[in-house]
C-alpha cells in the first residue's frame, strides 16, 4: 500500500499541519517512505504578536493578497525573539518558508482550498475552558479548537486528524466532548475517534491520547489500527546501550544496533538536587520515586525543570542517576537519529514533550491511505 504511494507524483500525499511542533505527522510519512509534500505548516512557538487581535483582523480585512497578509503577520512577530519549533521544523522538512505560518488565528484556509489530502493538528487543551453549549461551529468561537475546525471548513481536506489529551472526553463532565462532536458533524465529515496508547504501537512509553479522524467522503470505511507486541524497553533506547546514530528505521520498523555510547556528564544529577528528585513529596502529595522503568512515563514539555522521580523519567548509568538526554526523548517519541537537533537542550526537551508519537501517526496514516 505504501509502496504504491511512492511510485509517482500523482500519488503524492499533500499534508498540512497546524500546531505543527517538530512535525510528528510529517516524520511519520518520512518513516513510511511515502511520497509526500508539505502544503503548509503553522506554529507560533508560544510567541504572541505585537498587536491586539481586533486591530490585526481590521488590518487583514483591508488586504486581499495572501502574500501581503502573511508579510503583515510576520511583521508583528516580536523582534529579537526566536520561534524555536519553526527552527526545528525548517531544519528537518522541505517547505517553502512562504507557507510556514506563525498564527493559526490569522491563517486564511481559502488560500489552500482543495489542495490538502491530510490535515493534522491538536490545539492546546486549555482552549476548551472557553466553550459554550449551543450548536455548530460558532459555539467553539474564541478557542484555538475553533481555528482548527474553521480551517477544515475553508480548506476542505480529504481527511483530517485531530489529536488531544484523553481527558478531553471527560472535560466539564463530558459537555466539551459533545461540543467537539457537534462541531465536526456540522462540517459534514464522517468522524471516528479512539484513545490510542504509544506503548501499543512499538514505543516503550505510556502515552494515551485521543485521535479523531474525519473523512470528507462519508462512504469511506475506516478502522483504527490494531496494536502490536512491544519489542523494546526504555533501556534499549538509552545512549549507553544504543549510541547516537545507531537508532534508525528499517522500513517501518525501528532498527537498533546495540553499540555502547557515551553519556555526557551534564545529564547526571548532582548531590545537591538528588535528594529532592528522589523524595516522596510533601504536603500530602506523595509519590513513589521509581526510576529505571522499562516503559517510560509520559514525557512532559517541562521535563527540563527536573521533576521528582515519581512523575519524571530517570535512569541509572554507571552507578549514577541521570536524566534522559534530548536524543533519548526524541527516540521515545519515535524520531530516529536522523532528526536534526538545531535548538538548545532546554528547547528540545520542551519540543519533544509537546510532540505526538510518530509511530502512532504511522499506524493511523497507514489505515487512512487505504481509504483515500
Amino acid at each position: 500500500m505504501i509502496e504504491n504511494n511512492v511510485n509517482g507524483k500523482e500519488n503524492c500525499i499533500k499534508i498540512a499541519t497546524v500546531f505543527s511542533g517538530i512535525g510528528a505527522a510529517e516524520f511519520a510519512l518520512k518513516r513510511l517512505s511515502a511520497n509526500y509534500e508539505v502544503v503548509f505548516a503553522c506554529d507560533n512557538g508560544e510567541l504572541d504578536l505585537t498587536e491586539d487581535e481586533e486591530i490585526i483582523r481590521e488590518k487583514l480585512a483591508q488586504i486581499s493578497n495572501y502574500h501581503e497578509k502573511k508579510k503583515y503577520i510576520d511583521s508583528l512577530i516580536p523582534p529579537k525573539k526566536t520561534n524555536f519549533p519553526r527552527q526545528s521544523y525548517l531544519a528537518n522538512f522541505d517547505i517553502d518558508e512562504e507557507h510556514y505560518h506563525h498564527d493559526v488565528r490569522f491563517l486564511d484556509g481559502n488560500q489552500y482550498k482543495n489542495q490538502v489530502d491530510l490535515f493534522v493538528g491538536g490545539s492546546p487543551c486549555q482552549s476548551f475552558t472557553l466553550f459554550g453549549y449551543q450548536k455548530g461551529l460558532e459555539e467553539a468561537r474564541g478557542t484555538l479548537f475553533y481555528e482548527f475546525a474553521r480551517l477544515i471548513k475553508e480548506i476542505e481536506p480529504k481527511v483530517f486528524i485531530y489529536e488531544n489529551v484523553q481527558g478531553l472526553l471527560k472535560h466539564d463532565k463530558g459537555r466539551t466532548w459533545k461540543v467537539v462532536q457537534r462541531v465536526f458533524d456540522s462540517l459534514g465529515y464522517k468522524v471516528h475517534y479512539q484513545v490510542l496508547d504509544a506503548v501499543d504501537y512499538g514505543i516503550p512509553q505510556k502515552r494515551r491520547r485521543i485521535f479523531i479522524v474525519g473523512f470528507k467522503d462519508n462512504s469511506k470505511s475506516f478502522s483504527f489500527p490494531t496494536g502490536k507486541e512491544l519489542q523494546y524497553t526504555m533501556q534499549d533506547f538509552l545512549i549507553e546501550n544504543t549510541a547516537e546514530g545507531k537508532f534508525t528505521a528499517k522500513g517501518e520498523e525501528i532498527c537498533i544496533v546495540k553499540s555502547p555510547g557515551i553519556v555526557e556528564d551534564k545529564y547526571y544529577l548532582s548531590d545537591r538536587v538528588l535528594p529532592g528528585i528522589m523524595s516522596h513529596g510533601t504536603n500530602g502529595f506523595s509519590m513513589k520515586p521509581e526510576i529505571d522503568l522499562s516503559i517510560a512515563r509520559p514525557l512532559m514539555s517541562t521535563m527540563h525543570k527536573l521533576h521528582r522521580a515519581g512523575v519524571d523519567n530517570y535512569v541509572t548509568t554507571n552507578g549514577r542517576i541521570r536524566r534522559l538526554a534530548p536524543r533519548e526523548c526524541l527516540r521515545l517519541m519515535g524520531f530516529t537519529d536522523d532528526f536534526k537537533q538545531v535548538v538548545s537542550n532546554t528547547q528540545m526537551y520542551r519540543q519533544a514533550g509537546n510532540s505526538v508519537v510518530v509511530d502512532v501517526f504511522m499506524a493511523l496514516i497507514k489505515e487512512i491511505i487505504k481509504c483515500i
